[in-house]
């Protein structure tokens, strides 16, 4: 670029320039000027309704596609509004750069519409965050942005863009495209070497991956080192933890491990801080992670019990150990462990097909099961219903809420799935409370031309909420969890001009989905189900 151009044009030939294809936005006063550059940018934007769900819109689209996903929001509320969704992205180690805009830098202290500590606020939930300082320097930047993103343990990054730096003029060269990848971190060949002796010496070794894992690339690499090894690996990225009900009854088996490997998964509630009886006190563990402060709290955690800490990027491990792995634990182990992940109850297959209302939620799962296809995206979001439906379904891709445990992403990340799986089927599942988040991008999906099917399980309360309160403090003392029963939400999607079903028996079922997704249309199926806890598959 050998002539003065405005920032806001630099900015999105960096975005190019990095490999974005899509941003997902909301408009603003601060954005103007990145809006009006985005003409012929090459580089659509799918217009949200509100900025958390162009957050949410981003993260799912990075994992589900490789990219580094950005959502572009303007400054002040709109800020605020977007980096509520900041906890799922930083705890399901995505990718993604949010880009708001910001007041002047010349108005700052002043009192300047809007402003606002914008990057002081997003800090703590990001691997980085920083207010742009210059329009020569804007692509770089965008460069340094897109490389911390995906360094180590991927995670968001956050920019602010003050508006006299979109609009100022500069003369720049746009950074090479390798200023956008990380520096390798790889495992060393000693390290692997030792963690598989450690592997092929232990009688029951146990092995689980972090959220970062669950891309494209992760699932390929994950898949090989199975293979490699003869050993199932645990995706660990619920809030359950050790209660993942996708999981099966692994819980069961890691309670009898002799050796815990950690693939990039962090030591934490999720694995009760490697603490007996969910593990044995005398098994030992091997942590391989990029980040040095999460290492040390490992190893504060466990003390004599860690064998063995390697610094290294999970999706560089996972390759170097699958590459060189040669020796498979026994069999039985290997065997015991596939059984375990599978595990569901024998009792599951007689509500299948149950007819009649009160919709049992192993019913509605195995109906949705008879429309998981190779091309699916399975969508679910948290609650107790989402606890259900992960685990009764299993598709090829899985988009779900992360360990940071939110509800309310579930129509962003299948509204994203559309856009990112064109050819594919989405199918999408969240609880009532949970559609009340973001109906409203239903109006998104349509204006897109974004498809997808989401299943709501309707029983008329929070019943995650309920379930705890009547657990903890009794029946009698359940209060504040609840919701209008039988509302049409189906008739909310209607409205917007989408497609909608509502089903309150079980042999109404099959038709209602085969129509929704025969629309062709943002689709939602209203079901009134029979609210049930979250199902526990421990076994012992």
């Amino acid at each position: 670029m050998s002539q003065e151009i405005r920032g806001a044009d630099i900015l999105w030939a960096a975005l190019k320039r990095g490999g974005v294809t899509r941003v997902f936005s909301l408009s603003g006063n601060h954005i103007m000027p990145v809006y009006d550059a985005a003409f012929g940018a090459g580089i659509e934007i799918v217009h949200t309704r509100h900025e958390a769900a162009a957050l949410h819109m981003a993260d799912a689209w990075a994992r589900l596609t490789g990219e580094v996903g950005v959502a572009l929001v303007t400054g002040g509320q709109g800020h605020t509004n977007a980096i509520a969704a900041l906890p799922t992205t930083l705890a399901g180690e995505v990718p993604v750069l949010l880009l708001s805009g910001h007041a002047p830098l010349n108005e700052l202290g002043l009192g300047s519409f809007q402003e606002t500590p914008q990057v002081e606020m997003a800090a703590p939930l990001c691997k980085a965050a920083w207010l742009a300082g210059s329009t020569a320097d804007l692509a770089e930047d965008i460069a340094e942005a897109f490389r911390i993103a995906r360094a180590g343990r991927p995670g968001p990054v956050h920019i602010s863009l003050p508006t006299d730096i979109v609009e100022g003029k500069a003369v720049v060269e746009l950074p090479e495209e390798a200023a956008y990848r990380p520096d390798a971190m790889p495992l060393s060949g000693e390290a692997a070497a030792a963690i598989l002796a450690a592997i092929a010496g232990a009688k029951r070794p146990f092995l689980a991956a972090g959220p970062a894992l669950n891309t494209p690339d992760g699932r390929r690499a994950r898949a090989a080192l199975e293979a490699a090894i003869g050993l199932p690996i645990a995706l660990m990225e619920s809030p359950r933890g050790l209660g993942d009900p996708s999981l099966g009854a692994f819980a069961d088996e890691l309670a009898r491990a002799d050796l815990i490997v950690l693939l990039g998964k962090q030591l934490d509630f999720t694995l009760r801080f490697g603490r007996a009886p969910a593990v044995d006190a005398k098994a030992r563990w091997i942590v391989i992670d990029p980040d040095a402060e999460l290492q040390d709290r490992a190893a504060k955690l466990l003390g004599p019990r860690l064998a063995l800490a390697a610094m290294a990027a999970p999706l560089e491990a996972v390759a170097t150990l699958a590459a060189a792995a040669t020796t498979h634990p026994e069999a039985g182990w290997s065997k015991s462990l596939a059984e375990a992940l599978a595990y569901r109850p024998a009792e599951w297959a007689q509500l299948a097909g149950k007819p009649g209302a009160s919709i049992h939620p192993a019913t509605l799962g195995a109906a949705l099961a008879g429309f998981v296809t190779p091309e699916t995206v399975l969508v679910a979001d948290g609650g107790e219903i989402g606890q259900w439906m992960q685990a009764c379904l299993r598709a090829p891709e899985r988009v779900m809420n992360s360990i940071a445990g939110s509800i309310g992403a579930a129509i962003p990340f299948a509204l994203a799935a559309s856009a990112a799986r064109p050819a594919g089927r989405i199918l999408a599942v969240c609880g009532d409370g949970t559609f009340g988040f973001h109906m409203a991008e239903f109006d998104t999906a349509l204006r897109h031309d974004l498809p997808f099917v989401l299943v709501v399980g309707n029983d008329a309360k929070w019943n995650a909420e309920y379930q705890i309160q009547k657990r903890d403090y009794g029946a009698n003392r359940t209060h504040g969890c609840e919701l209008l029963p039988g509302t049409r939400y189906d008739q909310v999607v209607q409205a917007l001009g989408g497609h909608g079903e509502f089903v309150e028996r079980a042999e109404d079922l099959p038709a209602a989905l085969e129509r929704a997704f025969a629309s062709g249309k943002p689709a939602c199926v209203n079901v009134i189900i029979d609210g049930k806890p979250a199902p526990n598959l421990r076994r012992a």
